[in-house]
């Protein structure tokens, strides 16, 4: 496994690192199996595990703080707060008081002292960032936080948090985490440069474009997959264009001796800002194949040759790389 450095950070993440959304969810990875997959990333030399407290509502960091038991020592654990898992006020977002209950709760269920990486799961309009921020400087000098991180952010409001943060002599985003594939490259129009000029490590996800570049969806979602359990999403990736392009470039990586999956990690990771790149597995066999995509280095000739694949397949044009939760916006309500 090759490791970078989260941008200009002394952290170094595998350059192919663990999703945990699906641990824990209805029809994802149950307790034994999460172990399990967990465990065999380890040993594949990914240390990077991503999660969040809103990930079936928490479970996803208790499936993963049992399967560190005795080896927390070689995880990067990174998790997330800021979304709603909760309604009610004070139970979401990224004021101080939630960002300090959020973390006591998250290293509770991941049964750690400290998170090696926390971020921002999502920008909250409603307040300064400065609040978050400072909370989250104060995270970090207390020894429950290493370093910090912003998800899901325009690239004008990671700059001016950076700026913020430079401005007040507080803890800056070493990391970056958005939407970024193949098969969707809007993040390159702004974030990707944004994050080269100040230093920030990209962390995409999705990756596989929600499974569309594992080649088994060219005509319907695997039962199961996230193409399949999550509304609206074949119909954003399942289209002719897409169909299309996922054909000839599994036939690039076929030529090539790979596969597809590996060909999407490791386009990815062809771009030196890219310091991890994050995907879900749900058996040993998947985590040593996403892991073995990060021994293909592709060179510049591979490179343009790809860029006339999408040339002459074209993938459906997609919206923004971000995604600001539209419950920030009027006012708090209780569902009881």
């Amino acid at each position: 496994m090759i490791y970078r450095h989260a941008g200009s950070s002394g952290l170094q993440l595998s350059a192919v690192g663990l999703g945990a959304n699906r641990f824990g969810e209805p029809g994802g990875t149950d307790g034994p199996r999460s172990v399990e997959v967990v465990r065999s990333a380890l040993d594949a030399g990914i240390n990077f595990i991503d999660t969040s407290n809103v990930y079936a509502t928490g479970v996803s960091e208790e499936h993963i703080g049992a399967a560190l038991k005795g080896r927390r020592h070689e995880a990067v654990i990174g998790t997330k707060f800021g979304s709603r898992r909760q309604h009610g006020p004070n139970l979401f977002g990224g004021s101080r008081l939630f960002v300090m209950n959020a973390l006591e709760a998250s290293l509770r269920r991941l049964g750690t002292d400290y998170i090696d990486l926390y971020m921002i799961h999502r920008p909250d309009p409603r307040m300064p960032l400065e609040e978050t921020l400072r909370a989250l400087d104060d995270a970090v000098a207390s020894g429950k936080a290493r370093y910090i991180g912003c998800c899901n952010f325009e690239a004008w409001r990671m700059v001016d948090g950076l700026g913020t943060s430079r401005k007040l002599g507080l803890q800056r985003f070493a990391t970056s985490q958005f939407e970024y594939s193949i098969l969707n490259r809007t993040s390159e129009r702004e974030m990707v440069p944004a994050c080269q000029a100040h230093g920030v490590g990209i962390i995409p996800y999705l990756p596989l474009a929600a499974g569309m570049l594992t080649g088994k969806a060219l005509d319907a979602p695997p039962p199961g997959s996230r193409l399949a359990l999550e509304a609206g999403t074949a119909s954003k990736w399942i289209t002719a264009e897409n169909r299309s392009a996922v054909a000839a470039l599994k036939a690039f990586a076929s030529d090539h001796g790979r596969t597809v999956v590996e060909l999407a990690i490791a386009w990815l990771l062809a771009r030196p800002q890219v310091c991890s790149v994050i995907t879900g597995a749900t058996s040993v066999e998947q985590v040593r194949q996403n892991a073995n995509a990060a021994t293909w280095k592709i060179g510049e000739g591979e490179m343009r040759q790809i860029e006339e694949i999408l040339r002459e397949h074209p993938p459906t044009p997609q919206k923004g790389y971000f995604s600001v939760a539209g419950y920030f916006e009027g006012q708090t309500v209780v569902v009881r």
